[in-house]
């Protein structure tokens, strides 16, 4: 399949950039989890009806932003930039690493219990 080995450097770089931009979504994740486990000690046991709704929903925003740019940004450009199989590719690394890493997670979650 000429789509996988066109060409090797450039292939070695997008799975590297791939695997980097999974690891930047799986930090970001894991200081969202710690933010939101960490809530009631931050935020007290007070149920604020009018704030902790504005605060969880622009936390959704701004994690929809982050989450959207490491995945998508990157391939997005290539593809406009005329670079359509890298773009396709990158983006294909990239949903190949996060997959992994779930698996992994999920292994080691299964490991701990």
């Amino acid at each position: 399949m000429k789509f996988f080995h066109s060409n090797e450097v450039d292939n070695k770089k997008l799975v590297l950039t791939g695997v980097l931009d999974s690891l930047g979504t799986v930090v970001y994740i894991i200081a969202v989890t710690t933010f939101l486990n960490n809530a009631q000690r931050i935020f007290g046991d007070e149920e604020n009806k009018f704030f902790i709704p504005i605060i969880m929903m622009l936390l959704f925003v701004l994690s929809a932003l982050i989450t959207g740019s490491l995945v998508l940004g990157k391939p997005i450009i290539l593809y406009l930039d005329g670079q359509k199989k890298e773009g396709i590719k990158l983006l294909f690394y990239t949903a190949i690493s996060l997959a992994v890493i779930l698996v992994l997670v999920i292994l080691a979650y299964l490991g701990l219990k």
